[in-house]
């Protein structure tokens, strides 16, 4: 409810204890009545449609006229706020061989009603796009890459690890942390992109542990009147020196001190 009300279409997971409803019209008085259901339920509808499909890529299924309640507020006669629930229609699609079946770590199932709901290898996808449920599998299947950035930022990166109580050092550490989880996997891609086997290439942990952990030292030294600063590193920077001449600038580097006056910076030649 919080993303609809701002504007904000949403699409998940149903988990086993998730509610929904099946809108049906009763034959003889043609009134309206919505059937509980559990998502299990509806899995296992159409498991056999799901598994007829020969192929090795994602299949899903949309189930139609699938709702949830979902509660408002009213002002009733006395002038007081009153909370009532209404049955919305929702996108319910059952899905198999999603994208983080293939790549995450096997744990062990738990079978509390806060886990997925899923029969045989099949999910059910909710979302509140009724009207597009195939555009909601896409978005669900597009996710799962932040799902696996935010996964290698907090097991790489310390993103967990903020230790400062501060609302804007919070922002900083994340922002910090989504830049250089950003630029790592440019450099991974870099890395392995000409690599024939998967033992040639680097792990993401590995290009943490090497490039960002890299020993370095400064030192500054005098040549030709002018005082320069070195900075040394270890042997292993060496396996990253053709990524590091594929991002060097091309042009000066400028150092501003204090104010961007011209007597007060200095230029690194682009060998500094």
């Amino acid at each position: 409810m919080f993303l609809e009300s701002n504007q904000f279409d949403w699409v998940t997971k149903a988990k086993r204890n998730t509610a929904l409803f099946r809108r049906e019209i009763e034959p003889l008085t043609r009134r309206e009545r919505y059937v509980p259901l559990t998502p299990n339920m509806l899995i296992r509808e159409v498991f056999k449609k799901l598994t007829s499909h020969r192929t090795s890529g994602l299949v899903s299924i949309a189930i139609p006229d699938i709702y949830m309640k979902q509660p408002y507020t009213v002002t009733n006669r006395k002038g007081k706020q009153v909370t009532k629930q209404r049955y919305v229609q929702i996108a319910a699609v059952a899905a198999m061989r999603l994208k983080e079946d293939e790549l995450s770590i096997h744990v062990e199932s738990t079978e509390d009603d806060e886990s997925p709901a899923t029969y045989r290898g099949a999910y059910l996808l909710i979302s509140n796009r009724y009207d597009a449920p195939k555009e909601a599998t896409q978005t669900y299947v597009k996710r799962w890459r932040i799902e696996v950035f935010f996964r290698t930022a907090k097991q790489e990166l310390a993103f967990e690890k903020c230790h400062s109580e501060s609302e804007a050092h919070h922002h900083a550490h994340f922002e910090l942390l989504f830049t250089a989880e950003t630029l790592l996997g440019v450099a991974l891609f870099e890395m392995n992109k000409e690599k024939t086997s998967g033992d040639e290439g680097c792990t993401h942990g590995e290009m943490v542990r090497s490039l960002f952990h890299t020993r370095c030292q400064t030192r500054k030294r005098t040549y030709k009147g002018h005082e320069r600063i070195y900075v040394d590193f270890d042997i292993e920077v060496k396996r990253f020196a053709r990524l590091i001449r594929l991002f060097w600038p091309q042009h000066y580097l400028m150092l501003l001190w204090v104010t961007p006056k011209p007597q007060n910076y200095q230029v690194l030649p682009r060998g500094a």
